[in-house]
């Protein structure tokens, strides 16, 4: 086992031992290298003022992606790069071009969120030419400004050009992150607890033997809000970002094989491809920086029942693959949810794939996100439904997923057997919207009351068969589903 952590802050090799394993990179940054550019605003991952940009090999090659460094654990940057808005500048301190977009553009007022906002930009600089408006904005959702408003921030967007500034040596960056691999694994401890990063399934499911109550970590982005928020002490702590073998996505004809540490931009476009439904869902998951952090392996294994993904896999079939030292099972993802944050999970194991079956050209598919905000917001409802007619126009199978209306994503078997046999049409649709107050009794709280949630639970119903049946009829905000259908 190797008990330091290494990575590079800009060029400099960073190499700690006794580091607590939920010391958060933005509070490393600030209070042990003094580098304040990136600020805490929010401390759970909305807000992108303590946005950084991270360096990581994938497959071999190097990908630079931004994230949160707020909830982020340092112990999980071993094997990166770190660049914070302070690396940005020229050899002479010159401004780098993202930045002087902004001073042209008046893009910043009060300044708090304006590093934030440079690293997203500077992480769209490196990965994209020429993007889009549309674009821009997607790369944007992630950071709040409350000062300016948003036309300058892109106007800035649009403006940014290379300037002179060299793009990172790709070819140096990436030499150096592969001197840094290895196959041990990193094992740190600090006053804190401990701290696991194993480089191999074998050795995470070994780990998770000998400590069954540690706290599994992928992105994040939703532990971290443990630390900050909730100010929990965990100990130990495993983290699953050094196994490549879970990051793999694997295309087997009839269905998908998607590795649980896959990120929801990994993921984004494989399940586009399944559905241009998925890629609008993907698309408001979260933030950017929540998307390059977060997994699709997290994202289930949290438990929650107003996760994004699950109704939607649910709705397509998708199998869930878990592991137990060397023993696999495999069970239909619906059946792992038991009871609220309670899942078919024994002690010692862990998720390790999800297996998503190819819907066909014959099913028609729709999936729904309900937030008090389009952006960056968490479901009230999420729906998710598949349907496929037979030869006579009937429905000879329904699968009706819903998250946010129980206790976890749940199908809505009375209204499925009332689609069941008839034709998809309004009368089936009605009748189905009927059986919903069988299958649900839904809560009030902070995002939406019982009322609501029924109504619009049926109401996208009634949005699949429009949809299905009047394809001219809009019935979404700014078309982007259309345009994503079109290409």
């Amino acid at each position: 086992m190797r008990d330091t952590v290494r990575f590079l802050l800009g060029d400099a090799l960073i190499e700690i031992a006794n580091c607590d394993p939920t010391l958060t990179v933005l509070d490393w940054l600030r209070l042990e290298r003094r580098l304040t550019g990136s600020k805490e605003g929010c401390a759970e991952g909305d807000c992108g003022a303590c946005t950084v940009v991270v360096g990581r090999l994938d497959r071999g090659r190097l990908r630079y992606e931004a994230i949160n460094a707020c909830i982020r654990f340092l112990p999980t940057l071993d094997g990166c790069q770190v660049l914070t808005v302070e690396h940005l500048k020229g050899p002479d301190g010159s401004l780098h071009p993202v930045q002087q977009a902004m001073v042209d553009c008046h893009g910043s007022q009060c300044g708090f969120c304006t590093p934030g906002i440079v690293m997203s930009l500077f992480a769209l600089w490196l990965n994209e030419d020429a993007p889009s408006v549309a674009r821009i904005e997607d790369a944007l959702a992630g950071n709040l400004c409350r000062c300016t408003g948003y036309e300058p921030i892109i106007a800035a967007a649009l403006r940014m050009s290379s300037g002179g500034h060299d793009r990172p040596d790709y070819e140096a960056v990436t030499a150096r992150l592969h001197d840094l691999e290895d196959d041990e694994t990193l094992a740190l401890s600090g006053p804190g607890g401990h701290f696991f990063a194993p480089a191999t399934v074998e050795e995470l499911a070994d780990l998770v033997a000998a400590h069954p109550q540690a706290t599994l970590v992928a992105g994040a982005t939703d532990v971290g809000l443990w630390v900050t928020k909730g100010m929990r002490r965990l100990d130990p702590v495993i983290s699953l970002g050094r196994i490549a073998a879970l990051r793999e996505i694997a295309d087997r004809g009839d269905r998908v094989v998607i590795g649980a540490m896959a990120t929801h931009a990994e993921v984004r476009p494989v399940l586009a491809s399944l559905s241009p439904q998925l890629d609008e869902l993907m698309r408001r998951f979260g933030g950017e920086q929540v998307r390059n952090a977060g997994t699709i392996g997290g994202n289930i294994a949290n438990g929650s029942p107003i996760g994004d993904l699950p109704p939607a896999l649910i709705a397509l079939g998708a199998t869930l693959v878990l592991r137990r030292g060397g023993e696999q099972r495999q069970i239909p993802l619906e059946n792992f949810f038991l009871d609220y944050r309670k899942q078919d999970r024994r002690e010692g194991e862990f998720v390790e794939a999800v297996i998503v079956p190819r819907p066909g050209p014959d099913a028609l598919i729709h999936v729904s996100k309900i937030s008090k905000r389009f952006d960056e917001d968490i479901s009230a409802v999420c729906g998710a439904f598949l349907l496929r007619l037979n030869s006579a126009g009937r429905i000879a199978e329904a699968r009706l997923a819903y998250g946010g209306m129980a206790g976890t994503p749940k199908r809505a078997a009375a209204a499925e057997a009332a689609l069941t046999g008839r034709r998809w049409d309004e009368a089936a649709v009605n009748a189905a919207i009927a059986a919903l107050a069988s299958d649900f009794t839904p809560l009030s709280d902070m995002r939406a009351s019982a009322g609501y949630r029924l109504t619009v639970a049926g109401n996208l119903l009634r949005r699949f068969l429009i949809e299905t049946t009047q394809p001219d009829v809009e019935t979404r905000v700014a078309g982007q589903l259309a345009e994503a259908a079109h290409g």
